[in-house]
């Protein structure tokens, strides 16, 4: 009976700090969207491809671009912590996931590992390789790496990783399929569904010439999920976490009496 409660008061520990860390997370996580998403908006308008309505856009091969360094890279520092606090936040999910959905978190935290370090590397040599190169003047052989290019290296990496995360939000979806957590799974299915499909719908509109139409539109969707999805989850981890010290205190009294 001891070893019972002792192992009891043990899992309830366990869960109560994952609730109090995922609580942060999820704030953090949505903080670090909105931020991106801002940034970005304000910061960094289409300077080349298709959705640039400037006077004067970048051509091939993309290396008039030194004096827009660095307003023009610093949405991706939100955007990379962002990726970063994604994959703590499903780890979150998956430790206070019961067994009968654990499958789905673990499947979801496998994606989300899978995006983060797309993003990572894509991210890392933009900031650490192409804009001190730019500056520099090294510009040999940078055109198929620069986010100016409209079907280069980075925007196929931005593809692939958002992609990732938007199959992660499916597998997450699952694990909020329960009635009481509806409001959670709704918003990552249908981001999810989204995100999928769009790629499917606009790859055949375009074909060779998707461009970054793609990247446009599911960084917008994957943003705005996780500022809403980021308060959502917060209040659900907040009240997770109530509930486990009410369960524990009424054990407590329980054993007194």
């Amino acid at each position: 009976m001891t070893n019972q409660i002792t192992h009891s008061e043990n899992t309830d520990f366990t869960k109560q700090s994952v609730c109090r860390l995922g609580f942060w997370i999820a704030i953090l996580t949505a903080v670090a969207a909105a931020a991106a998403l801002v940034i970005a908006v304000t910061t960094a308008p289409p300077r080349s491809g298709p959705f640039c309505m400037l006077d004067s856009c970048i051509t091939y091969p993309y290396t008039d671009a030194a004096i827009f360094v660095s307003n023009d890279y610093l949405w991706m520092y939100p955007a990379f912590l962002m990726s970063l606090l994604f994959v703590v936040l499903v780890i979150c999910i998956h430790h206070y996931t019961s067994a009968d959905k654990r499958v789905f978190s673990q499947i979801a935290l496998s994606f989300a590992v899978i995006s983060a370090t797309v993003h990572t590397v894509n991210y890392f040599i933009q900031l650490a390789v192409i804009q001190p190169s730019l500056l520099k003047g090294e510009l040999q052989g940078l055109s198929l790496f620069s986010q100016y290019n409209p079907h280069g290296i980075f925007i196929a990496l931005e593809d692939a990783g958002y992609l990732m995360m938007g199959v992660a939000f499916l597998f997450i979806a699952l694990v909020f399929s329960r009635r009481k957590r509806l409001e959670n799974g709704y918003i990552f299915i249908i981001s999810s569904m989204l995100a999928v499909g769009s790629l499917i719908l606009i790859a055949l509109v375009y074909g060779s010439d998707l461009e970054y139409r793609y990247e446009v539109v599911v960084i917008v969707i994957i943003w705005i999920t996780l500022i809403v999805s980021g308060a959502l989850l917060s209040l659900f981890f907040k009240r997770a976490g109530r509930v486990i010290s009410e369960e524990e205190m009424n054990r407590i009294g329980g054993i007194s009496r």
